[in-house]
């Protein structure tokens, strides 16, 4: 019986190792090759034809997503993904990925998603699969690839729960993370605040500074500052900033646009 290849895509020595010894329990799968980045995992690709790829979401120069973009959807590998954070954990299912691990994982959670792979292995070719393969395309070349989320991944108290991106009532820079405030609570999201403002649908959110982003509808009044700074007052008597360098949206607040 022919063995499962498989390709191992991340740009963390100890992630690709990990994934390896795991691997070498699962005796019907061969690790046909190792890559640290996006770009040698498309040209890994291409010439291997694994059948299966654990595939980091986070790498340099050509994320996952965007490798993924680029293959032939007629010799689409099985693809796991795997990330430490959970929003891309997300979005996977949302481009219709075969799973995800979301780090750090343990045995049994790898052992899982191998046997979904050998499911949509033995399945492949057929109609259900090769319309999945099709949509996956579809959404990553189309004009879904950077489509706003309505749902948001977080952690809270354990376990990983879905915020509705119209929930949250205002978004705040910490450093290397932004904060979601909804209502009295707050969660914390590894992100960019350039990042997670492209994330969000600009009909409902609009930044008012470089670390502060609202939710239009929470918005009740504007108390002029000085210098062209204006206070935003929300509904639940939150006050933020909108800075003098932002002004230019201040007629987005107002209702002109």
């Amino acid at each position: 019986m022919a063995k499962v290849r498989t390709l191992i895509v991340d740009d963390e020595p100890l992630a690709r190792e990990r994934i390896a010894q795991l691997l070498g329990d699962e005796k019907d799968l061969e690790v046909v090759g190792e890559c640290e980045d996006g770009v040698s995992a498309l040209a890994a690709i291409r010439e291997l034809k694994p059948d299966l790829v654990f595939l980091d979401v986070q790498m340099p120069e050509l994320d996952g997503f965007g490798l993924l973009s680029q293959l032939d959807p007629t010799r689409m590998p099985a693809i796991v993904f795997v990330t430490a954070h959970d929003q891309f954990a997300l979005r996977a299912f949302e481009v219709h990925a075969l799973d995800y691990l979301l780090k750090p994982f343990d045995q049994e959670r790898f052992q899982a998603a191998v046997g979904r792979a050998r499911q949509w292995l033995a399945r492949r070719g057929s109609e259900d699969i090769d319309a999945r393969l099709s949509s996956l395309l579809a959404d990553l070349r189309g004009p879904g690839t950077n489509k706003f989320q309505d749902r948001i991944a977080v952690k809270a108290g354990g376990r990983v729960i879905l915020l509705k991106a119209e929930e949250i009532d205002w978004v705040e820079a910490a450093d290397n993370y932004v904060s979601l405030h909804v209502g009295s609570a707050a969660h914390l999201l590894r992100e960019t605040m350039n990042s997670f403002e492209h994330r969000l649908p600009p009909d409902r959110f609009l930044r008012i500074s470089r670390s502060t982003i609202v939710n239009l509808d929470r918005v009740r009044e504007l108390q002029p500052l000085f210098h062209g700074e204006y206070a935003v007052i929300l509904n639940d008597g939150t006050r933020v900033s909108l800075s003098r360098s932002y002004r230019d949206r201040l007629s987005v607040l107002l209702g002109k646009e």
